[in-house]
């Protein structure tokens, strides 16, 4: 009796259930609660940023803006570089060190050495041994300056002959050269031939310098006591081989305005020297050489030249010394 009374309990407490889930084969599933994303951390929390980053100001155009141009020296024209250099000093910390008078000294050779200059040199560019057809010959170009990098004395001098002979030419050439350009020397002065026979003297204007390219370039005009008017050109070029291998090639020309029979002269062009030079620098000082000369006398010049029983054209193979101290 206790036992049905039990099981008529236990069925009576299910049955609610049953009914609500019939017809289900499963329980109802309930759906999680969905998990708040997280925000990702701000780099810059706790910071004091400012509202607005400024932008950078812009770059005016005028070079001279912000700047007072009036505050320029009232005689400078507006232009750098025209106000009045200023006063040397007259203080040197060097002297609290160093005896002043050695130090005044050696300002002194600083000044000379940078600014006013004074030198000399003594240069024979050429001074060779030529052997030639029908007797060999010997041959010199010469010069000498004194003074500064503007104002100078200059001393010329060139010849030839062949041994056992007269000298055929020999010319002196006394200048005053004055710095025109920075590559530039413009000259004046005198020459006088002492042979050949009979003898001239020339006033002379020149000019002479380096060219773009390193070519050495002169050019004289020269007019007689006779009144005999000649020109000269000459050029030459130093190739390095090496740093102390010097290829040289050479040119000269001779010209006169008219027929100067007494001395084998003839107008025009009167005669042409080419030249190739290979020297070896010993020293910078000292340079012995080798090469092949070709000159050859042209027009009136040359008919002279063959009725005096020369020829007009000549090869001469040379061997000298370029020296210079």
């Amino acid at each position: 009796m206790t036992r049905l009374l039990l099981t008529t309990a236990a069925l009576l407490m299910t049955s609610p259930a049953l009914a609500q889930h019939e017809g289900h084969g499963t329980p109802p599933v309930v759906a999680p609660e969905p998990t708040p994303a997280v925000k990702p951390a701000d780099p810059h929390a706790g910071h004091d940023m400012p509202a607005k980053i400024p932008e950078p100001a812009p770059v005016p155009s005028d070079p001279h803006a912000g700047h007072d141009m009036g505050a320029m020296p009232a005689d400078s024209g507006g232009e750098i570089g025209n106000a009045p250099a200023p006063a040397p000093p007259e203080d040197h910390a060097a002297d609290a060190l160093f005896d002043p008078a050695e130090m005044a000294r050696s300002r002194d050779t600083l000044r000379r050495e940078h600014g006013v200059f004074n030198g000399s040199m003594i240069l024979f560019d050429l001074a060779e041994y030529q052997a030639r057809k029908g007797g060999d010959g010997y041959r010199w170009e010469a010069e000498a300056w004194f003074g500064g990098d503007i104002d100078r004395f200059m001393v010329k001098t060139e010849g030839e002959g062949t041994f056992g002979e007269p000298i055929d030419d020999a010319e002196v050439q006394l200048l005053y050269s004055r710095a025109v350009a920075p590559y530039w020397n413009a000259h004046v002065g005198v020459r006088h031939d002492f042979r050949p026979d009979p003898s001239r003297t020339y006033a002379v204007v020149g000019i002479e310098g380096v060219a773009p390219y390193w070519f050495h370039l002169s050019g004289q005009l020269f007019l007689s006591d006779k009144g005999d008017f000649r020109a000269r050109a000459e050029g030459s070029y130093d190739q390095r081989i090496t740093q102390s291998l010097i290829l040289s090639p050479r040119a000269e020309f001779n010209l006169s305005a008219q027929d100067m029979p007494a001395i084998g002269v003839g107008s025009g062009l009167t005669d042409v020297e080419l030249g190739l030079r290979l020297r070896y620098e010993v020293r910078k000082e000292f340079a012995p050489y080798v090469g092949v000369e070709w000159s050859r006398k042209v027009g009136d010049t040359a008919r002279y030249a063959s009725a005096a029983g020369e020829d007009a054209s000549v090869v001469n193979f040379v061997a000298g010394i370029r020296f210079w101290f």
